[in-house]
């Protein structure tokens, strides 16, 4: 039996609110170090503290990963590197069209106000793709980046609904 199947991962770039949240929770972590040394409820709640935002801080780091199966699409977010959620799975029976994000095959789309689920890197030089995914009367828009495989892995499987222009 021969199965079609691909990966691809991308790493969310860090943005300049992201870069502060992090910073600010370095701050909170060291001033909850100084109120452990000051005794009596200060050390109580700075232990509190450095406990919750050490939590926190790791899940600031994003990974997606996409798994291609015979026809079905996994969105995995990945934080801290050690904790996976599958986001959502498609059936590409469900799906209308699939393109590079400035692709002309999605002028019908552009000016529809549609839910949107971005697992791209969101990088100032990334090359997401769109699916317009179908589910009942709702209609989804998601971007994501995947690989040379994944893309001829999925224009094997829907030929008609993937545009690679």
């Amino acid at each position: 039996m021969n199965q079609a199947y691909a990966e691809a991962g991308v790493k969310r770039q860090e943005t300049a609110a992201s870069l502060a949240l992090r910073g600010l929770i370095i701050l909170g972590i060291v001033l909850g170090v100084l109120f452990m040394f000051l005794g009596g409820i200060f050390s109580i709640i700075g232990i509190v503290l450095v406990i919750v935002l050490g939590f926190i801080f790791p899940k600031l780091n994003v990974d997606y990963e996409y798994v291609y199966v015979d026809g079905q699409l996994d969105f995995d977010k990945i934080t801290g590197k050690a904790r996976r959620k599958t986001m959502l799975r498609i059936d590409f029976d469900q799906v209308e069209v699939m393109a590079p994000a400035n692709s002309h095959a999605l002028d019908e789309y552009t000016y529809k106000q549609l839910e949107t689920k971005d697992y791209s890197s969101r990088g100032k030089d990334s090359k997401p793709y769109v699916i317009i995914v179908s589910k009942g009367e709702k209609r989804l828009k998601i971007l994501f980046e995947p690989n040379e495989k994944m893309i001829e892995m999925i224009k094997q499987k829907a030929p008609r609904k993937v545009s690679v222009y």
